[in-house]
C-alpha cells in the first residue's frame, strides 16, 4: 500500500497551477485563459488483523468551480468573471466570516 501512495503522490505533484489555469485557447481571434478554483484529495489505508484477516482501501476525489476567464483582445487583457462560480465560492466564505465576527463580538462584550 505504501508504494501505491508514493506512486500516486508522484503523479499529482506536478499539477499545481494547472488545477486553476487551463491552457490558453483562441476563439474568434480572442485569446482566452479559463480560471477555476479546484481541490482534490486522496486517502488510503492498510491493516492486518490475525483474527479478521487483512484489509486495505483507498479513495480520492476532487471538485472544480469555474471562476471566469482572462480574455485578451487587441493588446488588452481583463478578467471576465463567471458570476455563478464566484457566488458559489463566496457564500461559504461569507458564512464563515460572519460566524467568526459573531464570536469575536460576543467575546469582546464579556
Amino acid at each position: 500500500m505504501a508504494d501505491f501512495v508514493l506512486e500516486l503522490a508522484d503523479k499529482v505533484a506536478g499539477i499545481g497551477v494547472r488545477t486553476s489555469y487551463a491552457e490558453k485557447v483562441e476563439v474568434g481571434g480572442t485569446e482566452v485563459v479559463p480560471v477555476a478554483l479546484g481541490a482534490y484529495g486522496f486517502g488510503g489505508g492498510a491493516g492486518t488483523d490475525d483474527t479478521q484477516g487483512e484489509g486495505s482501501g483507498g479513495g480520492g476525489g476532487g471538485w472544480s468551480v469555474p471562476l471566469g476567464a482572462y480574455v485578451g483582445r487587441g493588446g488588452d487583457v481583463r478578467f471576465e468573471p463567471n458570476v455563478l462560480g464566484l457566488v458559489i465560492v463566496a457564500i461559504p466564505l461569507i458564512a464563515v466570516t460572519g460566524k467568526a465576527l459573531r464570536m469575536v463580538i460576543r467575546a469582546l462584550k464579556r
